[in-house]
């Protein structure tokens, strides 16, 4: 079995609050700024999907807009419920700029996915 591919994307300008988004290849990735170096993530909740480049950023973690899961920022682990962690992706400085690796979607276990149809559709109520 082959190796997922993983492509280099450089990093969009971050606003002044020290963050930013993009999307490549059809997915979302939000980017935060953490002891002064790019952290690229999902931009995706793991909860329901949330936009976490739209969260409140706040003593070292972002709070999902839509249902105030939290994640911290450091360890990428669900603060406030059983939501898995968000999934981070490798950054590098190359002649100054920024650079995150980024892949294909992470493959879900059977129960993930049936534990998301037991929840209902992804809505933001």
């Amino acid at each position: 079995m082959s190796e997922p591919t993983t492509t280099r994307v450089e990093l969009p300008e971050r606003g002044p609050d020290g963050r930013g988004s993009f999307v490549h290849d059809g997915r979302r990735y939000a980017v935060f700024t953490v002891d002064d170096r790019p952290l690229v993530v999902d931009g995706d909740c793991p909860h329901k999907s949330g936009p976490l480049a739209e969260g409140l950023v706040r003593d070292g973690a972002v709070v999902c807009p839509w249902h105030w899961y939290t994640f911290d920022l450091h360890t990428l682990k669900c603060r406030t419920g059983d939501a898995g962690p968000m999934r981070g992706h490798r950054v590098e400085q190359v002649d100054g700029r920024w650079y995150a690796w980024v892949g294909p979607p992470a493959s879900r276990s059977w129960a993930d996915r049936l534990r998301e149809l037991a929840r209902g559709p992804s809505d933001s109520s």
